[in-house]
């Protein structure tokens, strides 16, 4: 077991592409994609903070649990944010969906079994579901009739889910390609959850354009070399 530290360099990426997905999701939001929220000149400053809150816990924590799972296991394991998956988040967000890569957890470490390449591919998902689930209870209990609250738990609920579908999706790099390698099983229980939930949160028919835009951006950016994706250590 390693000892769980973070460098300046992994703050530094994990603080530059928490913000640019920030600003993809507001931006998403403004133009109105699958969650169907109001467009107005005020949406983006009105969702900016939400989309901070939401991404900060949805993202990071995800990326941190993959370091912390992979270190458990004794590998070396640091954040590196992926500049092309910046621009293309902050691109595909202006037309309505989003295509959220702005960066991984890379793994440095040729002794890993395929059960523990799972575990650690797993770990970010099931944070994803652990905040999902959180905030549904906390959405239960809250009396509160104030709309950007209810507003700001409905769009970290969104893009928890989002980011555990995206990451379960069975292409390489992707977390789902490792999880299917190790357990089918597993994966399936996983992404027919995280499609069933996403179902009852997202209207169908903008669900089903999403899904098949963003499995057609993931093909094509799985077969760019992680030199392009990434930059080096």
């Amino acid at each position: 077991m390693r000892e769980h530290k973070l460098t300046m360099q992994e703050v530094q990426d994990l603080v530059i592409a928490d913000v640019a997905l920030t600003i993809a999701f507001a931006i998403l939001f403004t133009f109105g994609g699958s969650f169907g929220v109001a467009k107005g000149s005020y949406a983006f400053v009105y969702y900016l903070p939400i989309a901070f809150v939401a991404v900060t816990f949805s993202f990071v924590l995800h990326e941190y649990m993959h370091k912390m799972v992979a270190e458990h296991f004794g590998a070396i394991a640091a954040f590196r944010r992926s500049d092309t998956g910046i621009i293309i988040a902050l691109l595909t967000s202006m037309f309505g969906f989003l295509m959220a890569m702005p960066g991984a957890t890379v793994i440095y470490t040729n002794t890993f079994t395929k059960k523990e390449e799972g575990y650690v591919s797993l770990a970010g998902p099931l944070t994803n579901f652990v905040i999902f689930g959180a905030v549904f209870v906390i959405s239960l209990f809250s009396n509160t009739g104030n709309t950007y609250i209810q507003t700001a738990i409905s769009v970290i609920m969104f893009i928890s889910l989002w980011l555990a579908f995206v990451n379960m999706l069975p292409i390489y790099p992707l977390d789902g390609s490792k999880v299917l390698r190790w357990n089918k099983g597993v994966y399936a229980v996983v992404l027919i959850t995280v499609i069933a939930l996403m179902v009852l949160l997202i209207p169908s028919t903008a669900l089903i354009f999403d899904v098949v835009i963003v499995l057609i951006l993931s093909l094509v950016m799985s077969f760019m070399s992680r030199n392009i994706l990434f930059r080096r250590w």
